[in-house]
């Protein structure tokens, strides 16, 4: 055999080792070390290494009391990290298994922060407004006393600005390309929809103007 083949064998099968002795290592620690473990990472910000540690606390140890915790603070150390779609998964995984727990009315308002994080500017989707809206409304109205409230009413506030900021931003698009038709449409919308913002005034303001244009093209069509 060559010698470089049997040489890199050889440390194929250490590090294979190394490995194995290092999990089987950490695999001795008890489920309140690795709960101490993460906590500690999480209170140095080290929050990668509290996913770690709390990952292998729910794994190796499911049935363990600080198993429920740690499904949780994967949860947040996701959310600490901006990895939101991981932290979103992770926290509405932990209220399908703990419907009941306390920890839901946070759990709610953490999913919506998730979303309410990701709000970008009005020239761009507002799915994640309207995905924390609706994650802010379900708290408020299944938890009406939550100490999340009260915080929850402004966020949905600047949820509906960021939407319907958006959807005049579209009907001003189609207005100044002359798709009089869509622009008409989307001001009409805005004021069904979303009376008393200071954008349905801008959008009632529009609709004659662009309600003669399009008369005017129907018209010119109609000659040709």
């Amino acid at each position: 055999m060559n010698k470089f083949l049997i040489a890199g064998l050889v440390f194929f099968l250490l590090s294979g080792c190394s490995l194995f002795e290092e999990e089987h290592q950490q695999m001795n620690k008890n489920a309140q070390q690795l709960a101490a473990e993460g906590a500690a990472s999480f209170m140095n910000e080290d929050y990668a290494a509290a996913v770690k540690a709390y990952t292998d606390l729910k794994d190796w140890y499911p049935f363990s009391k600080y198993a429920i915790l740690a499904e949780l603070k994967i949860a947040d150390a996701h959310f600490h990290l901006k990895e939101y779609p991981e932290a979103i998964a992770a926290y509405e995984n932990f209220e399908k298994m703990h419907p009941k727990n306390e920890a839901v009315p946070y759990i709610i308002n953490q999913v919506a922060m998730c979303w309410f994080n990701q709000i970008d500017t009005i020239d761009r989707d507002a799915t994640p407004a309207k995905n924390a809206m609706a994650e802010f409304e379900r708290l408020i109205r299944l938890f009406p006393d939550s100490e999340y409230t009260q915080e929850a009413l402004a966020h949905v506030d600047a949820c509906i600005d960021n939407i319907v900021s958006h959807e005049l931003y579209v009907a001003n698009f189609y207005n100044k390309t002359k798709k009089y038709q869509a622009a008409l449409k989307r001001y009409q919308y805005i004021v069904e929809n979303y009376a008393g913002t200071d954008q349905s005034q801008i959008a009632l303001e529009k609709i004659p103007t662009v309600s003669e244009h399009l008369k005017a093209v129907k018209s010119d069509n109609e000659k040709k």
